[in-house]
């Protein structure tokens, strides 16, 4: 134990006195990245925006690093269940990790209004991987949602927006939510 001390001792001097004479002291390497997240979706009841939800998918997978969103494959964890239904769009708030779940409900209410379906499935993702709604009314921040003209067909997040993302999976672990929190997109 002394021996220990000792040689703490005899570093933090050596530290001290390099500092003091002006000398930097050797860079640490550089802390390895951590891994990115996945987590994974089910699209079997997506109905008719299948292709949307892939869409909006690879858009965020082509925006972040921290994270990745994947189709499950069969006998697979699922993640993130996607549904259609006749009501409007809404999804769990996260940031879901690989051990929890949440669900996108792409309503076909907002469709039929006029709302892009890439969009929404990439916005009711973007609630999924812990980002709420942001109503500045601006097509450029996709999680302005329902308050940006419904001619607004920006599937992007914004810089903001995806750097959120980032931080949200920056560690690899978050602590769970002790509730889900359904946040329900309505005009």
């Amino acid at each position: 134990m002394l021996r220990r001390t000792f040689a703490l001792v005899a570093a933090n001097a050596a530290l001290g006195a390099a500092v003091i004479a002006g000398a930097a002291p050797a860079a640490a390497a550089p802390a390895a990245p951590a891994a990115a997240v996945t987590i994974t979706y089910d699209d079997t009841n997506a109905g008719e925006f299948k292709e949307a939800v892939a869409a909006g998918v690879r858009i965020w997978n082509e925006s972040v690093t921290n994270v990745r969103i994947v189709k499950a494959t069969a006998g697979q964890r699922i993640n993130v269940r996607v549904i259609a239904d006749n009501n409007w769009p809404r999804a769990t708030l996260g940031p879901i990790r690989a051990s929890g779940s949440g669900t996108v409900w792409m309503g076909r209410q907002a469709v039929q209004q006029g709302y892009n379906p890439t969009r929404i499935a990439a916005h009711e993702f973007g609630h999924i991987l812990g980002l709420p709604d942001r109503r500045t009314g601006l097509c450029s921040d996709l999680m302005s949602g329902s308050s940006a003209p419904v001619s607004c067909t920006n599937a992007r997040p914004s810089s903001a927006e995806a750097s959120q993302v980032q931080r949200n999976y920056a560690t690899g672990v978050t602590a769970a939510r002790q509730e889900s929190i359904i946040l329900v997109d309505a005009a």
